[in-house]
């Protein structure tokens, strides 16, 4: 397997939490222009790696959902990191092509961004798509 079903796998990511009134927070399928005020999700970086076995081919896509917020604490931030991981516990996504066999969290890491000007909470997950 290759990374055929990257695109396929971010647009319904994307379209299932941007469909989440729960999140309390705007989503992005790559950062806003410029230094934008408030508190947004974004997805972020993947990695695939490849997960063909005797049954056919198949992929492993290892992404990141990042929140981002400029506000004084971790608490906001925090709360919408929750409820993404709440929207993709079992998301009925649906891909255009392809199988996706489940989504799993993986790690989370929460840093303050650069002088203290607001915080960044990374989400990992790992997502298991066959043919």
């Amino acid at each position: 397997m290759s990374y055929l079903r990257g695109a396929d796998l971010q647009e319904a990511i994307f379209q299932h939490l941007q469909a989440n009134a729960e999140l309390g927070a705007p989503v992005h399928d790559a950062p806003p222009p410029g230094t934008p005020r408030g508190t947004y999700v974004v997805l972020g970086k993947e990695d695939v790696i490849d997960r063909s076995d005797n049954t056919g081919p198949g992929a492993e896509h290892r992404f990141s959902v990042i929140i981002v917020s400029d506000a004084a604490g971790f608490s906001l931030a925090k709360r919408i990191a929750s409820s993404v991981c709440e929207a993709l516990d079992d998301p009925p996504l649906t891909l255009i092509k392809g199988r996706l066999v489940g989504l799993w969290f993986h790690q989370a890491q929460a840093r303050r961004i650069e002088g203290g000007r607001g915080r960044r909470i990374e989400l990992r997950f790992r997502a298991r798509i066959e043919e």
